[in-house]
């Protein structure tokens, strides 16, 4: 649904989705006039046998492509590379399938360290990737959300706010890091950044009134 100016975007993962089934939903998202899909291979759960109809993220983004070209299409990206993935090259290789395939933009998996985003965002040009790259930010709520997190998506924690994390739980001050983190995301010219919020909608509304100065709107 459209909320004001704030465009929707519904999420359409591989693993539970069949063909027949996207193609219902495509149809209702089309009367319900959602333009944009997030398009993604999804987290494996031992306890869910996945669709088979899609492999690969890719594979979907080309299906959506064949059926409705009018829908704007998004893929996700690792700046540390997928947890599954054997390397960084083969990475980015499987990240440029999606944008041949008719992903527009892309968004990223968090990260702590801007450093790994910009070396991946340069790899990804060089790779011939020249679509948005949006960057992933995850608010520092309490210790065991993050930790939980990292161990999904492997992302890496810089020492720094590993050893706040460690000493006080959930410090003021970790929190405040990841304002300074978005403030040097947007300095640095980032084509749009994607709270990770957990379902909290008083998080992203609170960095978005700390940071909003940086912004356009």
């Amino acid at each position: 649904y459209k909320f004001d100016h704030i465009p929707s975007v519904a999420h359409l993962s591989c693993v539970n989705y069949t063909r027949d089934e996207v193609a219902g939903l495509l149809d209702g998202l089309k009367a319900m006039g959602i333009e944009n899909i997030l398009a993604l291979r999804g987290d494996m759960d031992p306890n869910h046998p996945p669709k088979t109809d899609f492999q690969y993220a890719s594979q979907l983004i080309a299906f959506i492509k064949s059926r409705d070209n009018s829908f704007h299409l998004s893929g996700a990206c690792y700046p540390e590379g997928h947890i599954e993935s054997p390397d960084m090259v083969s990475d980015i290789l499987n990240l440029k399938k999606k944008v041949d395939a008719g992903a527009e933009h892309l968004v990223s998996q968090l990260f702590f360290d801007n450093d790994d985003f910009y070396d991946f965002r340069e790899k990804a040009r060089i790779a011939g990737i020249n679509v948005p790259i949006q960057a992933g930010i995850m608010p520092v709520l309490n210790k065991s959300q993050i930790e939980r997190m990292v161990y999904l998506c492997g992302a890496s924690i810089p020492k720094k706010l590993a050893r706040m994390l460690s000493r006080y739980g959930d410090p003021p001050a970790a929190r405040g890091a990841r304002g300074e983190q978005l403030s040097y995301r947007v300095a640095s010219g980032v084509e749009g950044i994607h709270l990770y919020t957990m379902n909290n909608a008083g998080v992203a509304r609170a960095i978005f009134d700390r940071v909003s100065t940086l912004f356009t709107v």
